[in-house]
């Protein structure tokens, strides 16, 4: 009896060795569960390797600083897919966007010519405004409605109101739905990600309160330039120079516009010369220099003329970039044939897009086209020299080119088909041109220039139709606008005369016509040599 209570006494286990409990037979000790009563299973021991410590739990603040990263992820990705908006300011089409940046400011990019950084404000994001482009119906209706400038600020600022709302609500749905979205990558836990969400939108308001609370409205008087305009200062100059210019532009383009109808008074008083209604009427233009007036004052040129053909030699661009292709749609429209070869800052993307554009005529490489019954070759100018990141050949280049032009024109008048107006952008390059041509036209001067050359023929240079460009905004003395009317016999298509029209620069109300006759055709008065003077003197337009 005492070895079988001794064999039911339980023995201890060794040190070290887990006890070993099998299921079976309640064990002595431990009472039945009570009738109706579930037994609860037994807890779950997690097994440890000898020596093994368990892993603390998380750290809140790790957890914390996790989620921040995420939220500040997600929104910079939501930001940069989702946060942008389309905004019309005025005549010009712009997208603006907020980016995350270390020093804020704003970033303004103008594709022709670079970028403009303004230190606006101090805070954890940027604005970026991009100027997609100049609307040419919103443009053409502000020059044919000068009174409309007078509302042009007031416009603009409504435009940039509601922009930067439209802005505002893009942002906040950009950065809350990229750092949920991003939560519920990382976290797969639907709280989570939406707390992601919530801390993105607070730490964009915070944000948006430090911008409002550094505003610095001056910081336009003084940007940096990059890009283009870094090193080409003298096209743009300074904002403080833009900022006061351009109120005298838009005021003193109205009164440019006028002149226009003042000069056909003008014209029709000048004696000497009287165009035979069947005679040829080409209208010379050159170096526009993206001024939108430009279209306007050639297409009431060509409608008070009657002009034939209109030849462009070139620099009707800036710099020749794809974001300005579009100003050039308005050649399709201006009621004659155009005709136009490239100039130094015009692009071979410039010269591809205006061959696509109806009633236009590119030329190069001596190529040579007819139009009105005029015989016209052309060479474009192997030089593009906004692109800095090519080194300029000089003269040499401008030779060679015209070498080819003089060439073609060879060939044309071996085959009995002899070439009546040779142009070409640069001077030096279409004075290859002498004795196989009767007339040679070209530009690149911003200035006239009229000479016989050598061999006899007579080049004529034409000033800039664009009055310079960007460039009116800048110079003291405001650049003229020039262009010239040539009337050609239309059987022999030769020079029987020519019209020399100016329109005064910005800030001028100047308009002048002056009448020229070839030696040839002038009347020599008595005991004197007949030499190219103007037939009329040129006379003022009411100021």
């Amino acid at each position: 009896m005492a070895r079988a209570a001794r064999s039911r006494t339980p023995h201890p286990d060794p040190p070290g060795r887990p006890r070993l409990r099998l299921p079976g037979p309640r064990r002595a000790g431990r009472p039945f569960p009570r009738p109706g009563t579930a037994r609860r299973p037994p807890a779950v021991r997690r097994r440890t390797r000898p020596g093994a410590t368990l892993a603390p739990p998380a750290r809140p603040y790790a957890r914390a600083a996790g989620l921040v990263v995420v939220s500040l992820l997600g929104a910079w990705l939501g930001l940069l897919l989702l946060g942008g908006v389309d905004a019309p300011v005025g005549p010009m089409d712009t997208s603006m966007a907020l980016r995350p940046s270390l020093t804020g400011g704003t970033r303004i990019t103008v594709p022709p010519l670079g970028d403009l950084e303004l230190d606006s404000h101090r805070a954890p994001v940027r604005l970026d405004v991009d100027v997609d482009r100049l609307d040419p119906a919103r443009s053409a209706a502000l020059i044919d409605h000068p009174e409309r400038f007078a509302g042009l600020q007031r416009q603009v600022t409504h435009d940039v109101l509601r922009g930067a709302a439209g802005l505002v609500a893009a942002s906040c749905a950009a950065v809350v739905g990229g750092a949920t979205a991003l939560g519920l990558v990382v976290y797969r836990r639907p709280r989570r990600a939406l707390a992601a969400g919530g801390l993105a939108l607070a730490l964009l308001a915070a944000s948006g309160a430090a911008a409002y609370a550094t505003w610095n409205p001056k910081s336009v008087l003084e940007p940096r330039f990059s890009g283009l305009l870094s090193s080409a200062p003298s096209v743009v100059g300074t904002a403080r120079n833009i900022v006061s210019e351009f109120d005298v532009y838009q005021k003193e383009l109205a009164r440019l516009v006028t002149n226009v109808s003042k000069l056909y008074d003008t014209a029709s008083t000048l004696p000497a010369y009287q165009p035979d209604p069947t005679t040829l009427r080409v209208l010379h233009v050159s170096d526009i220099h993206l001024n939108p007036a430009s279209w306007h004052i050639i297409a009431s040129l060509v409608q008070q003329y009657r002009i034939n053909v209109i030849v462009d030699t070139g620099d009707t661009m800036d710099h020749g970039s794809a974001a300005e292709n579009h100003f050039l749609d308005p050649v399709a429209t201006l009621g004659a044939p155009y005709v136009w070869v490239r100039g130094n800052h015009d692009s071979r993307t410039t010269q591809r897009y205006l061959a696509t554009r109806r009633h236009v005529t590119v030329l190069d490489d001596g190529q040579v086209t007819q139009v009105a019954g005029v015989r016209i070759a052309g060479v474009g100018d192997p030089q593009f020299t906004p692109d800095r990141s090519v080194a300029a050949a000089g003269d040499a280049a401008e030779r060679t080119a015209g070498g080819k032009l003089a060439d073609a024109l060879r060939t044309q008048r071996l085959a009995g088909t002899p070439v009546d107006l040779a142009l070409a952008h640069n001077p030096t390059a279409v004075t290859e041109a002498d004795g196989l041509v009767p007339l040679a036209l070209a530009g690149h001067l911003h200035h006239r220039e009229i000479s016989t050359l050598p061999q006899g023929t007579l080049l004529m240079v034409e000033g800039s139709t664009g009055g310079g460009g960007l460039r009116a905004v800048q110079n003291t003395q405001p650049a003229p606008v020039q262009a010239s009317v040539l009337y050609l016999d239309r059987t022999t298509k030769r020079l029987q005369a020519w019209d020399e029209i100016t329109l005064g620069g910005l800030g001028l109300t100047r308009a002048e016509v002056s009448r020229h006759l070839p030696r040839e055709n002038q009347p020599a008065a008595p005991g004197t040599t007949p030499s190219a003077h103007p037939s009329a003197t040129p006379s003022d337009g009411p100021g």
